[in-house]
């Protein structure tokens, strides 16, 4: 029997941003492709210099939902390597919260959905993408790396011209029959493309940097990670990123975000501890020795940023579809960025594969990616107001965790 013509059979496919967005697109792409019809040719164009990828920090990976990134990494191929960079193993690591003198308030670990192995882990954001890179690559994606995409042009015929600039200034471009935009919440095609679709301040300042432990992080954090609160208008954010290495970060909901870049000269770094040390003065021991083993250098001031989902319906943007953070950017409270990318890559792919049609497939994937991020984004919001209440008994109430109901949308972060 005759396999029918798909409709980007033998096209050309440009993807902009090799992180985790875009190689899971291109990685389940190929997984899904029927092997009777000619593959697309697929690009993938990076901006940052393949040695620059410097992500040394975790991230979390659920797997207690269809929605989790653990699941996509499953029908990937690709979850039992993941899970061998897992930092707290298996069946150790939990989420948990805490008082201003550590004393455990809660604990968690999600139950694993289907037969995953584990409901969630952590991962070092560098070991991901490392593996997804190169699953990309084994399937002969060409990706041209320290190349920034500056434009797109709509041509006559119906390809894209995709602008391009290289780390020398030189200008380039590339056509392409489908083009998918994965290029980071700090998007410049969604800039030209959708010039008012900007990211907003969701109200809350973290700073922290990671302090360095050579002879083993200290307790209770070594083997958990989680949330510290202190009942009065601050939290504390913990999680390792390996054996001797954690990462804190201090939150203060504020009317305004912060301008502050560079904390890593000596001068920035000594007010930033003071600031950190002032403002979480109610916290115990070993928060203070956390702050001080602090390497100046990863020092950071950052405002919770975000942005609503999109779909695909207006007609600019007819052969162009934008996921990950790229489409929807969510903070660091909604904790969840990694499994949405994952997903994303993923649902647009197996769209594509099964849909009749492009139109078809990018208004599949919008029904499935555009009520994912919402939700995100609308946990995250009560995530911010949750972990920076004036009181900690009202804030755990107002939570419902006598009903449990605040394990399934906290844990993430």
């Amino acid at each position: 029997m005759a396999v029918t013509n798909h409709f980007l059979e033998g096209k050309k496919i440009i993807v902009v941003g090799g992180g985790i967005a875009g190689c899971t697109f291109v990685a389940a792409l190929h997984k899904l492709w029927n092997p009777d019809l000619a593959l697309p040719n697929i690009i993938v164009l990076e901006r940052n210099p393949r040695d620059a990828r410097h992500h040394n920090y975790s991230i979390s990976l659920h797997g207690d939902s269809a929605n989790g990134g653990l699941v996509a990494l499953r029908q990937l191929g690709l979850l039992d390597e993941t899970l061998r960079h897992s930092i707290f193993g298996l069946r150790s690591g939990q989420f948990k919260m805490w008082d201003s003198n550590w004393n455990e308030l809660m604990s968690t670990q999600p139950q694993p959905w289907g037969n995953l192995p584990t409901g969630s882990m952590r991962i070092q954001r560098r070991n991901l993408e490392r593996i997804l890179v190169g699953e990309a690559e084994r399937q002969n994606a060409a990706f041209h790396w320290g190349v920034e995409c500056t434009g797109t042009e709509r041509l006559d015929n119906g390809k894209i011209r995709v602008a391009v600039e290289d780390e020398t200034g030189a200008k380039d471009s590339h056509e392409c029959d489908f083009l998918v935009v994965a290029d980071g919440a700090q998007s410049n095609l969604r800039a030209a493309l959708r010039p008012h679709d900007d990211l907003r301040y969701a109200g809350a300042v973290q700073i922290g940097g990671k302090a360095e432990f050579p002879h083993g992080i200290p307790k209770p954090i070594e083997d958990n990670w989680g949330l510290m609160l202190s009942g009065k208008g601050v939290c504390c954010y913990f999680s390792a990123v390996d054996k001797g290495t954690v990462v804190w970060a201090l939150s203060q909901q504020r009317p305004e975000p912060d301008t502050r870049t560079s904390m890593s000269t000596p001068d920035r770094f000594v007010t930033l501890k003071e600031e950190a040390l002032r403002l979480g003065n109610m916290f115990s021991e070993p928060f203070r020795t956390i702050v001080e083993s602090t390497n100046p250098s990863s020092a950071f001031v950052t405002a919770a940023m975000e942005k609503e989902p999109f779909r695909h319906d207006d007609p600019n943007l007819e052969r162009t579809v934008f996921i990950g953070d790229a489409n929807h950017a969510v903070s660091p409270f909604a904790g969840n960025g990694a499994n949405l990318a994952l997903k994303d890559g993923w649902d647009l792919a197996e769209n594509i594969c099964y849909q009749s049609s492009l139109d078809n497939a990018v208004a599949a994937y919008d029904n499935l990616g555009f009520a994912r991020a919402a939700e995100a984004i609308k946990s995250s919001h009560q995530k911010i107001d949750f972990a920076h209440c004036t009181s900690v008994k009202d804030s755990l109430l107002r939570a419902g965790l006598a009903t449990g109901r605040w394990f399934m949308w906290m844990r993430g972060m």
